[in-house]
């Protein structure tokens, strides 16, 4: 009788791990939180260069406080991957930073998504490395996070890349998701090629370690391998390297949300054991320091409020030591993820930090529920429709062409 009565339980846990394992395998999961992360941290990235433009020599270039011998010696010692130490010539310089600038724009846009996100790494981590003691913490999380974005499939909405699988899937007349996206791409393959050279000129000039060539040689042959089957070969070939994918895709994408976490456990653990957290007057001194406060006013005005500088430390202690805990129940996630937004967005309007608050927003957009991620996704359609439409009528107010005017031509679909 016990063992019968045991039977349903196995088989019930042995269905649900057999639910669980294709789940994880079939396709990417957070396939919109995965495009926030892509389009938030390359237009942190992007907008923090176009700042900076008039000071990228002092901050990474040569003119800056840790010079490049310095720099030199420091990435000997900890091996951290930057190709500005292949050169100190200013022109060098101008090329990596202008990369960065270029990678940025383009995964923003989702072309060529994983060439793109290989080159928005290097840009990242070159001008990083360089001058490491320039950063905050929304550097750091950049930095990590531009690493995590290379095993994510990224661009499986809201990118260039998937517009063309969609079109691909409509001229052969099958699903978006089923369309083989190398076979009619021309412009991926110059790209592989392009890197391929680039990494044998490299490797045999000895500019980088061991480790990081290791890496770049196994992301350019994965890639290849990739193409090659997806061009060549159909049914178990394409459906095992989908699975590979689609798990490497689901593991960055713990990894992300763990790191989001831990962020924000070891910040608020931190804070308990600090003297001016537990007695909740630790806000009250960055409002009166002139570097963080860029409107005086307003941090003197909330900082003269106690309880309301004691409010806010508290709740920001609270906020940050309570959220791992909350993922298991979404309500109070929810509302502990907008208490965390709001939290960024006061730090960058009083403390004059818009950077880093970008960046740790787009790290909590990970656990943004989706039927919001769509539903904000359906207003930017519906805002940039009504701009499209208002840019086509013109000053005219959209009248008809009068009899023997040239009328707008009819466009098609594909082109």
């Amino acid at each position: 009788m016990s063992s019968a009565s045991n039977t349903p339980n196995l088989s019930d846990v042995s269905s649900k791990i057999a639910r669980g394992i294709q789940r994880i395998t079939e396709a990417p999961l957070g396939r919109y939180q995965s495009a926030v992360i892509r389009i938030g941290f390359s237009t942190t990235w992007l907008l923090f260069l176009l700042r900076e433009l008039p000071h990228r020599h002092e901050l990474y270039g040569p003119h800056a406080p840790w010079d490049w011998g310095m720099a030199k010696q420091l990435t000997a010692g900890n091996h951290a991957f930057t190709v500005l130490m292949w050169s100190d010539s200013a022109a060098w310089f101008e090329v990596v930073y202008a990369v960065a600038v270029l990678s940025s724009v383009l995964l923003l846009l989702g072309w060529h998504t994983r060439f793109a996100s290989a080159l928005f790494m290097i840009g990242v981590l070159s001008l990083q490395n360089r001058s490491i003691f320039v950063g905050d913490g929304g550097d750091n999380v950049v930095h990590i996070m531009a690493i995590y974005l290379l095993v994510t499939r990224c661009s499986q909405v809201w990118s260039l890349d998937a517009r063309r699988a969609a079109r691909a899937a409509q001229a052969d007349g099958t699903s978006s998701a089923s369309a083989p996206e190398p076979s009619r791409d021309r412009v991926g393959p110059l790209l592989w090629s392009v890197l391929g050279i680039a990494l044998v000129v490299v490797t045999l000039l000895g500019k980088t370690s061991g480790g990081w060539e290791l890496i770049f040689w196994a992301m350019w042959l994965v890639q290849g391998l990739w193409w090659v089957v997806c061009r060549n070969a159909s049914g178990e070939p394409r459906t095992f390297l989908d699975v590979v994918a689609n798990l490497a895709h689901n593991a960055g994408l713990v990894v992300i949300m763990a790191e989001v976490c831990l962020i924000y456990s070891t910040a608020g653990w931190y804070k308990i054991q600090g003297s001016r957290w537990e007695d909740g007057t630790a806000l009250y001194y960055p409002l009166h320091l002139h570097y963080f406060s860029p409107w005086p006013g307003l941090s003197s005005l909330l900082a003269t409020s106690g309880v309301m500088v004691m409010l806010l430390t508290y709740g920001t202690v609270i906020v940050q030591v309570a959220f791992p805990f909350t993922l298991f129940n979404r309500r109070v996630k929810n509302v502990l993820l907008v208490a965390m937004i709001l939290e960024h967005v006061g730090i960058a309007v009083l403390l004059g930090l818009p950077f880093f608050s970008m960046a740790m927003i787009t790290a909590d957009a990970v656990f943004l529920p989706t039927g919001f991620l769509l539903w904000l996704g359906g207003r930017a359609a519906m805002l940039t429709a009504r701009t499209r439409a208002a840019a086509r009528k013109g000053p005219a107010g959209g009248r008809r062409p009068a009899e023997g005017e040239q009328g707008e031509q009819p466009r098609t679909l594909v082109g």
